[in-house]
């Protein structure tokens, strides 16, 4: 059994499988009613009206509906688009076993406990028939696959099979008149709709399932008695033919496979059979230890089978459907039908050549796994299941091509996989002494070679080398030197493809495929959600492989993408140019036109062929959203351009890119003010400072342009600037462009008007205006503010700066790579602002005098004071005004010849770590503490991070390091990355490395031990804290090293909970009872035995001497099995002499060791076997009730009772 997919659940009592997509409906003994997809292996939706188990459910063949039917009489008809029921059809007075939809008319059967059938229209929703006749239980009623028959399935022992033809021509509106009376008269006098046609007596009890084979005159039925009964039918008759015996139990279900001549049932007694449905004899039987078997679905189109059983369901397959196959040069060798094909891809001509053996043995899946094939010798291996693993060896007559007819005799051995390493020498894996076997052409051993691993299957590595797979590796041995020449950790390999020139390999597993070069170096991994089915190189370099879904492809950086969607799955055997070969799961040869564009494009930029990529941008139809999102991922915003017609998309593209030409024309098109907000932030990155200016103008920044003024040291825009204020009355505006031009006057001036005149007369007092400031007093009177005396006071004046308006020095750098062949703008725009290349934008943009005040415009106001005065009457009409259209842009200061290209900044290798890491210790170390306690809080419930801050910091300052530069520039940290080499290749990001390892906390472990022993036990609880507090942060390679520190989580949880418990007795000195029950609670923690036998020392001590005697015996006791020093074994000896005369415990005591318990690790107090408890996520450490949701006293970390996914500490877990 190939099992695909498995659920676990409530016990499932029906299933069914949808004819086109991949989803299987399950009906449980709950009521609820779940929806899978058994190809991802995720639970799509659930259905859940039923009022108890609902023991039926059916897809219909062509509509968006599913019938149920349940223990509450009623049935339900859904629509699973719409996620809900549509309609109930009532009328069963009992339980409803079965409903199945008819494959033509809109019909549904349904079988009852009310010992009917019945026959619904799901279109009128009215029942149209009902079937009685069974004077028992009906357990099953199916409709058959093609003739207007119905079978049934009752506990008083019958199978019914029911014709239901008269329905059916009721159901068609008669042609005539004289039919339509005689249908009236039929339906008038009680005309029956269903007749029995067949009673099929035969079995002892009662039978629970029936079903029709799809094409021949038979049926199968499963009964109480233990047995399958295989019956005949004609026109006249039905006869029993045979009876299959085997089942334990009860057999709850059965029926024909769909595309194999064989029978499935299952049974109470936990095991599916198989049966040879001709030989009528038990192929294989597949057992469960605890679940009983329940009901069995077929699919319609596809080889796959689901059953039903008391804790879920599992969808699975009886055979391998890969067929076995092998390319050499413009050949195809395969496995078909028995026969050995030979397919050339150059005239797409299919010939058989010879026959091979069947398989001997009874049992199934014993069909060809491999085939190896030497050209030279016309040689072929074939691999197979038979007998445990073993090889049949052709060798191929030159005339026997076209006469596929003669047997020709195979050369045969036991192995567990064969392949062809020389001309004329092929190895075979002897399992059971982990050696290769070299043989000749006439299978006799030339060699024997020992691996140096436990090898589970090899493969062609190049001649005269094996590529061997263990379970979590692969190597490259070299058989004639016996060394390995290559080794990579890589789980579950299943298959393995070489590139044509032998330089690289895929190693394909069931969910993941790794590339690595020839010597085994890897260079990148990829993850698939669904299975992973084959894969072949290109002659370009690039790895494509199909899915169960999909054919893809996969770039030598790691760069994957969907190149076609495919209805079947299919196996990729070569890979020429657009045209893929394949073989289907039927043996069928199928030629598949591919559209290579998006691939090469990709590879054309990883490889730098830039030349490439300007004709394929040129000549294709390379656009959509994925394409622009790759090209700016990789850093080629500015080619992402050239594929844009959205104006905000090209305007954001521009901005990263940095032309800010091609922004400023996409600004002017969107004309909102966020986009005129980014573009003056770039340009002024960018340091162009007309362009900053100009923007904004356009969004009427006046803030933003006082200050630009300012650093630009433009004073005659800033006067204006201040002008502009004061005719708009913006006081702040126009008090920060005085004190920006250190226009003391108008300073106070404004103070005055806005009556602030105590600040006013301190301004004018302290600058030295004496006029202005005697004035004001006279105006404070009274309250004129006293300065504080000996205190010197300068005048505010901003510094003149460096560079006085125009732009600043901008870098010059050459053109980029794509900018003489991709500059749309260039070619195809006007030339707007030619003469102005070398301008100083600051001088262009100058501003116009007040009688021509536009827009709001910087240039409002005009250098003359008078033009206020002028207009008293009517003030300054500056809000409704707009800019004019057509306002002239101002553009980039430099020339054609040396265009500036802001460098785009790459994606820090923190932000890199983030995107591939699921580990919180990874996320700390890039610096995300952000997502890391996220990780933490979901894996671990951790809720308090106050103890792991410091841990935290730890991390990311251990994963970088800082470069000194010159004194007036920043220091440029750089990231530490874990396993760097030279000749790793610069796309591929390590992980981080971490100041963390597991043997650190291996070493912390041994200091707390020692702690411990030495009775320090504050500072051995200090090591043990810092041991749990720092396991969640740890990052390990293998599954081995993951399963230590789960392991080292427990040991150390228990040591924490005992020392808390010690030194919570050392302060109650003052209660003798608690003291005597905390001493025995250390006894049951989980410690070392020299530990453990202190603390029983201890406790025996302590008990002894308050005078509970019977408890002290106890532990005595538990020393003396300790194995104990002499002096601790006669004192123990003691104590149980003195107990036994005196059986005793003078203090009545919360503990009791002769029942099972934990100790809470809030409380301290004993939590008996039975009683309810709660735990925590990480520790593990058991609390009372009353502590759900609390911090856990141990850790000191998470949240008690909380939910948690477990502990993630390595890649190989994620894997």
């Amino acid at each position: 059994m190939l099992t695909k997919f498995e659920t676990k659940s409530n016990r499932v009592k029906g299933l069914s499988f949808h004819s086109k997509r991949p989803w299987i409906l399950a009906s449980l003994h709950s009521g609820v009613i779940q929806l899978w997809d058994y190809r991802m292996g995720t639970l799509i939706d659930r259905f859940e009206e039923h009022d108890g188990p609902v023991r039926g459910v059916n897809f219909h063949k062509s509509q968006p509906l599913f019938v149920s039917g349940g223990d509450d009489y009623k049935i339900k008809v859904w629509n699973y688009k719409l996620h809900r029921c549509l309609f109930t059809l009532l009328g069963h007075l009992d339980y409803i076993r079965t409903v199945q939809f008819h494959h033509e008319s809109p019909w549904i059967v349904s079988a009852s406990d009310d010992q009917t059938i019945r026959i619904w229209n799901w279109q009128s929703r009215t029942c149209i028939s009902v079937l009685t006749g069974h004077n028992h239980y009906v357990m099953c009623a199916l409709f058959h696959p093609k003739e207007d028959l119905v079978v049934s399935a009752s506990l008083d022992q019958t199978v019914r099979v029911w014709d239901i033809g008269v329905l059916r021509k009721k159901s068609v509106s008669p042609a005539d008149d004289i039919l339509r009376l005689g249908q009236m008269n039929t339906d008038f006098f009680g005309g029956v709709d269903a007749v029995v046609k067949y009673v099929l007596e035969g079995h002892d009890r009662g039978v629970n399932w029936a079903s029709f084979h799809p094409t021949l005159p038979l049926i199968v039925s499963g009964a109480d008695d233990r047995q399958i009964k295989i019956w005949r039918m004609n026109d006249s008759k039905a006869w029993e033919v045979d009876t299959l015996r085997g089942h334990m139990n009860n057999v709850s279900s059965v029926l024909f496979h769909s595309r194999q001549d064989i029978i499935v049932s299952n049974s109470e007694d936990k095991s599916i059979r198989v049966w040879d449905a001709t030989k009528r004899t038990a192929l294989q039987t597949f057992r469960r230890e605890h679940d009983r078997f329940w009901i069995l679905c077929c699919h319609p189109e596809m080889n796959l089978l689901a059953a039903g059983h008391d804790s879920g369901m599992i969808v699975f397959k009886l055979e391998r459907e890969r067929p076995a196959f092998s390319v050499s040069n413009n050949s195809l060798y395969y496995v078909k039908d028995r026969f050995l094909q030979l397919y050339e891809y150059s005239t797409q001509k299919d010939t058989q050549i010879i026959p091979i053996r069947r398989p001997g043995s009874a049992t199934l899946n014993q069909g060809p796994k491999t085939l190896s094939y030497s050209p030279t010798e016309n040689a072929v291996l074939i691999c197979s299941d038979v007998d445990g693993g073993s090889y049949e060896l052709y060798i191929i007559p030159k005339d026997s091509f076209n006469k596929g007819d003669t047997v020709h005799e195979a050369k045969r051995g036991v192995g567990g996989s064969a392949v062809f390493v020389a001309r004329n020498r092929f190895a075979v894996l002897e399992k059971s002494t982990n050696q290769v076997l070299v043989k000749n052409l006439k299978n006799e051993i030339v060699k024997k070679s020992a691996l140096p691993i436990v090898t589970d299957a090899i493969f062609y590595a190049g001649t005269g080398n094996l590529l061997c797979k263990a379970e979590d590796r692969v190597i490259i041995f070299d058989l004639q030197q016996r060394m390995i020449l290559g080794d990579l950790q890589a789980s579950f390999v299943r298959y393995v493809v070489w590139s044509s020139d032998m330089e690289t390999v895929a190693l394909l597993s069931k969910h993941s495929i790794i590339i690595a070069d020839k010597r085994l170096v890897h260079r990148c991994t990829l993850h698939e959600t669904i299975r992973v089915k084959s894969g072949s190189w290109d002659d370009n370099g690039v790895f494509i492989y199909t899915t169960l879904t999909h054919i893809k492809y996969c770039l030598p950086n790691g760069d994957c993408g969907i190149i076609k969607t495919v209805d079947v799955p299919v196996y990729i055997t070569k890979i020429s140019g657009n045209n893929i070969f394949c073989l289907d799961r039927d043996g069928k040869n199928r030629s598949i036109v591919i559209d290579a564009t998006e691939y090469l494009f990709k590879l054309s930029l990883l490889k730098k062929r830039y030349d490439h990529v300007m004709s394929m941008i040129r000549n294709s139809e390379l656009c959509g959203q994925a394409m622009i999102a790759y090209l700016q991922q990789k850093g080629f915003p500015e080619v992402a351009l050239h594929f844009v017609k959205d104006e905000r998309t090209r305007f954001n593209l521009a901005l990263e890119s940095g032309n800010i030409q091609i922004a400023v024309a996409s600004a002017k098109e969107i004309d909102e003010k966020d986009h005129w907000y980014k573009l003056g932030v770039e340009a002024l990155r960018q340091g162009n400072s007309g362009i900053v200016e100009y923007a904004y103008q356009r969004t009427k920044n006046f803030e933003r342009l006082s200050f630009l003024y300012l650093i630009t040291g433009n004073l005659d825009k800033l006067s204006k600037m201040m002008k502009i204020a004061e005719v708009k009355n913006d006081v702040m505006g126009q008090f920060h462009n005085a004190l920006y031009l250190g226009d003391v006057k108008e300073r106070v001036k404004i103070l005055e008007n806005a009556g602030h005149l105590p600040l006013a007369y301190v301004t004018a007092k302290t600058h030295g205006l004496n006029d202005i400031a005697e004035g004001l007093a006279d105006k404070l009177e009274r309250n004129v503010p006293v300065l504080p005396s000996g205190r010197s006071h300068s005048l505010l004046i901003p510094p003149t700066p460096v560079l006085c308006g125009g732009d600043w020095p901008l870098l010059r750098v050459m053109k980029g790579i794509f900018e003489g062949g991709l500059d749309s703008v260039g070619r195809d725009a006007p030339e707007e602002y030619e003469d102005a290349a070398d301008a100083d934008w600051g001088e262009d943009l100058d501003i116009v005098d007040v009688e021509n005040i536009q827009n709001g415009d910087v240039s409002m106001v005009s250098e003359n004071d008078e033009a206020h005065e002028e207009n008293e009457e009517g003030g300054w009409d500056l809000e409704d005004l707009e800019l004019p259209v057509d306002v002239e842009t101002p553009r980039a200061t430099t020339a054609r010849s040396s265009v500036f290209v802001a460098p785009t900044p790459g994606m820090p290798v923190s932000q890199i770590w983030v995107q591939k890491s699921s580990l919180a210790g990874e996320h700390a170390a890039a610096g995300n503490f952000d997502t890391a306690m996220r990780l933490l809080n979901r894996q671990l419930g951790i809720k308090n991070f106050k103890p792991l801050k410091s841990f935290f910091l730890d991390l990311h300052t251990g994963s970088h390091t800082h470069l000194p530069t010159f004194p007036s520039s920043p220091i440029i940290s750089l990231a530490i990355e874990r396993g760097w080499s030279e000749s790793a290749s610069p796309n591929v990001r390590n992980p981080p490395a971490l100041v963390f390892s597991f043997s650190q906390l291996e070493d912390k472990l041994k200091a707390g031990y020692k702690a411990t022993t030495a009775g320090k036990f504050t500072e051995a609880l200090r090591v043990f804290m810092s041991i749990l507090h720092t396991i969640p942060l740890i990052v390990v390679e293998t599954r081995r090293e993951v399963d230590e520190v789960k392991e080292l989580v427990i040991i150390v949880k228990e040591y924490v909970l005992g020392l808390q418990m010690e030194l919570k007795r050392r302060e109650v000195k003052d209660d003798p009872v608690r003291q005597l029950e905390l001493a025995a609670y250390f006894t049951h923690c989980n410690l070392q035995l020299p530990h453990l036998r202190l603390a029983l020392v201890n406790a025996m001590s302590l008990c002894f001497k308050a005078g509970n005697l019977i408890t002290a015996s106890n532990f005595a006791r538990r020393l003396l099995e300790a194995n104990p020093a002499e002096a601790h074994a006669q004192k123990a000896r003691s104590v149980i002499q003195a107990a036994e005369r005196n059986m005793r415990d003078a203090i009545q005591l919360n503990y009791d060791f002769r029942n099972p318990f934990v100790v809470c690790g809030a409380t301290y107090v004993s939590i008996y076997r039975g009683q309810k408890d709660v735990l925590c996520p990480y520790c593990g450490s058991h609390f009372v009730v009353s502590q759900e949701g609390e911090i856990c006293a141990v850790c000191n970390l998470s949240v008690v009772g909380s939910d948690a996914s477990g502990l993630l500490c390595s890649p190989a877990q994620i894997r």
